[in-house]
């Protein structure tokens, strides 16, 4: 499998995201030092962090087209159109940018997604990836001792409009089935989504409580004193042992299967698998 992955080298974040965003897709570019005028002078405005349509279309009407118009240009001037973010656009196109890299923080949302090689309005087959995208979210998170109590879907119609929807449960929760369940009540109750073809459907978790190793049989006694619940916790526990000795592929959900036969998600541009995952 080869991966793609575009690589920006620079003195700060700010320079490294536009560096990395010029070498797309597949492509590596480094900004010495005493090259980040040269290199940020030529670019259009709207690579600056933070213009976006409308501060683009008030730069457009001061005659700043390039950020090197915006470097030329009186901090004092930028500040009188565009209060404090005035003096951030003016620091950024000096490639002034004092954010700290931070290598490694604490996930807020874990979520798999998958794209579809065509347009699908099967609510069948649609409710069969959720179950198999929850049950993704769901092993990460027992992996990583996290239950979570919000539930959120994302769906991306045909058209490339995307909508999100989620719910609160009653308990945190990192159990496939209420997870899967949650994530199909929610396409269920989504009017926008009745009667629509559908390129993309993604699962995710929120507000994270941590399960460590002393707080389990405790966490337990509240959380499985319903039976089916109970029930539900330890076919993850099984399925997850399973998995570890086996591999991933060594054992599915029945109603995770329902896909297979037509509807295969869409490979990478180079050939890599998807659903696609995130930990935000």
């Amino acid at each position: 499998m080869r991966l793609v992955a575009s690589v920006g080298v620079a003195p700060n974040k700010f320079l490294a995201k536009i560096a990395s965003d010029i070498a797309k897709p597949d492509g590596f570019v480094v900004v010495e030092p005493n090259e980040v005028q040269t290199f940020l002078d030529p670019l259009p405005v709207g690579r600056l962090w933070g213009v976006g349509r409308v501060t683009g279309a008030s730069m457009e009407q001061l005659g700043i087209r390039t950020i090197g118009q915006v470097r030329a240009t009186s901090v004092d001037i930028l500040k009188e159109h565009f209060g404090a973010a005035g003096e951030h656009l003016w620091q950024l196109a000096h490639g002034i940018d004092g954010r700290l890299v931070v290598p490694d923080r604490e996930a807020k949302s874990i979520s798999h997604e998958t794209t579809f090689a065509e347009d699908i309005d099967d609510r069948e087959v649609l409710r069969a990836w959720l179950v198999e995208l929850a049950e993704q979210v769901a092993c990460r998170l027992r992996r990583h001792s996290l239950r979570g109590r919000t539930v959120q879907l994302k769906v991306r119609f045909a058209d490339f409009r995307t909508i999100t929807r989620s719910k609160t449960v009653s308990q945190p929760t990192n159990i496939t089935d209420e997870i899967g369940r949650t994530a199909v009540e929610l396409l269920e109750n989504c009017g926008a989504a009745r009667g629509q073809k559908i390129r993309l459907v993604g699962v995710g978790v929120t507000g994270f409580e941590t399960t460590g190793l002393e707080g389990v049989h405790k966490v337990q006694q509240s959380l499985f004193a319903d039976e089916e619940r109970d029930k539900h916790a330890h076919l993850d526990q099984a399925t997850d042992r399973i998995r570890a000795r086996f591999g991933s592929a060594a054992l599915h959900r029945g109603s995770g299967l329902l896909h297979d036969a037509e509807h295969k998600p869409m490979p990478r541009p180079a050939g890599g698998p998807r659903p696609e995952t995130s930990s935000d």
